[in-house]
């Protein structure tokens, strides 16, 4: 069994949603915790969450941007626990606009979030990882929105996809210390908690009848992910189970990537049908 006990982990953006229940998934394997958060109220909420199931964890608010603060942070975790062998940079601004209309100073904010954030992180994580000399995990939480061209959501796209290269190269620089980086692709997902997942629900059937994007209907799986899909894969990254595993990435999105794209979920072609723009074999 996968275990993660007498480990530090530092999480980014531990909102009630992915972050936090992936919080809560590296207590339960052992780790103990430092739930970060922009808004203080998540941090606190999910730290005293996971105190209250016989975990460990400690708040520490702050804005992944700022340097002093993160590096504040970081230190604070290290007087706490001695060090911090996983790193898991989730933090994110969710802000969608097209590239016509999205105003610049906006698009380097969410980029900033997201790609700067994971760069300051890592690079304070790092260091301490370095001169402690015991390896570590550093996992980059990504997104399909990084995989796949998105139209009107042209920051959060573009930051994702840049995890993707930062993943490896960070990899490849830190091997010699026997840190591995790597990424966890999920997908829109569906909250655990059922008050958020009917909310979620709502938003998802809304645009699908708008005729904009249907994310249940054209997912292969029977459902999308929930929180708690996240939480083996992320385990089994940050743990010595994958050892061997660095600059790559673990996709969990009931094979939303993998699926040719015009192809419509569970429904098959019948001879006589065109079948990837040739005629069946079976045509007569």
């Amino acid at each position: 069994m996968t275990t993660l006990q007498g480990r530090v982990a530092l999480v980014t953006g531990t909102s009630p949603n992915i972050g936090g229940v992936l919080a809560s998934g590296l207590a339960a394997a052992g780790a103990k915790v430092a739930c970060n958060d922009i808004v203080a109220g998540h941090a606190a909420s999910r730290a005293e969450t996971i105190i209250a199931t016989g975990g460990e964890a400690i708040a520490v608010p702050f804005d992944v941007t700022d340097e002093v603060a993160a590096g504040a942070a970081v230190h604070e975790v290290l007087q706490t626990w001695g060090g911090i062998d996983i790193l898991v940079n989730n933090a994110v601004a969710f802000d969608m606009a097209g590239v016509l209309d999205m105003p610049v100073e906006r698009f380097r904010k969410q980029v900033d979030v997201i790609v700067g954030g994971a760069f300051i992180l890592t690079q304070l994580v790092g260091q301490s990882m370095v001169s402690r000399g015991r390896g570590g995990s550093i996992v980059n939480i990504l997104s399909t929105a990084a995989w796949q061209g998105q139209a009107g959501n042209i920051g959060y796209c573009t930051a994702k996809s840049g995890m993707i290269n930062f993943t490896r190269s960070v990899a490849m620089e830190l091997a010699p210390h026997r840190i591995r980086v790597n990424a966890l692709t999920p997908t829109a997902t569906i909250p655990d908690d059922p008050e958020q997942a009917r909310r979620f629900t709502e938003v998802f059937d809304g645009l699908a009848g708008a005729g904009k994007m249907d994310f249940n209907g054209l997912n292969p799986w029977e459902r999308l992910p929930t929180p708690s899909d996240y939480v083996a894969p992320l385990v089994f990254l940050a743990s010595d189970d994958a050892a061997m595993m660095t600059g790559t990435n673990i996709t969990v999105d009931g094979g939303a990537l993998a699926k040719y794209w015009p192809q419509i979920p569970g429904r098959q072609f019948p001879d006589g049908q065109l079948r990837d723009g040739q005629p069946s074999a079976h045509a007569k």
